[in-house]
This record gives C-alpha cells, structure tokens and sequence, in this order.
C-alpha cells in the first residue's frame, strides 16, 4: 500500500540555468515534491517518528536551489529527488516538479517545470 505526502510552494532564489545571465543574476524555482510512502502506522499512532519528517526535505529542497548550480532544471529536480530518497528509507517514490518563475527568454511570460519520478 502506498499513501502520498504532497508538498507544494517551496520557493528560493538559485542559479540553475543554461544562459550566462542565469548563473550570474540568478532566479526564482519553485518545487512541488510528492512522497510516497506507507502511512498507515502514522495514520494509528499520531506519532511523527512513523512518518516522514517533510521538514528536513523542504530544507534539503531550499539548499539545493539556492547552493547547488546547474545548467538544466532537470538535473536540479533529480538532485532534490535523490536528496529526498537518502533520506528516508521509508520513501518508496518521490515525484519532484521544478518550476522557473520568469525565465529570461525574449517575448515569453510563462513559466517552465520539469518533473521527474524516481523510486528507492
């Protein structure tokens, strides 16, 4: 059986980017990462030992993006995801959406994500 733990909002300011401008200036990512894990002796006890702490991995999300530097968001999307999995060996799946709020490109106001999945 596996249950899920959504976690959604994590902002920070980083320099992943394949642009020059991007290193430099730096950016806002924003990242959703769901967990998947077996919840189903949290749901009796009420005891946070039986789950995953989702605060230490909103932290290793936040100093991923704002320390590490990369060019793709992919590869900064795989790094939360296998930070995510080392720490917890109760995770059997984590999915990891990184979005860049405003990139530098000519006439484009959206926005871009990746999202990968990756299991333990």
């Amino acid at each position: 059986m596996t249950d899920t733990i959504y976690l959604s909002g994590i902002k920070a300011y980083g320099y992943t980017g394949a642009l020059p401008e991007e290193n430099i200036l730096g950016q806002w990512f924003e990242a959703e990462i769901t967990l998947y894990i077996d919840l189903v002796q949290a749901s009796h006890s009420d005891d946070l030992a039986d789950t995953c702490d989702y605060r230490s991995v909103i932290g290793n999300a936040l100093r991923i993006i704002r320390e590490e530097r990369f060019q793709l968001i992919e590869r900064l999307a795989g790094e939360i995801a296998a930070a995510t999995l080392a720490a917890d060996q109760r995770l059997q799946q984590v999915t990891v959406k990184v979005t860049k709020l405003s990139p530098p490109i000519a006439d484009f106001s959206g926005q871009i994500s990746a999202e990968i999945t990756r299991a333990a």
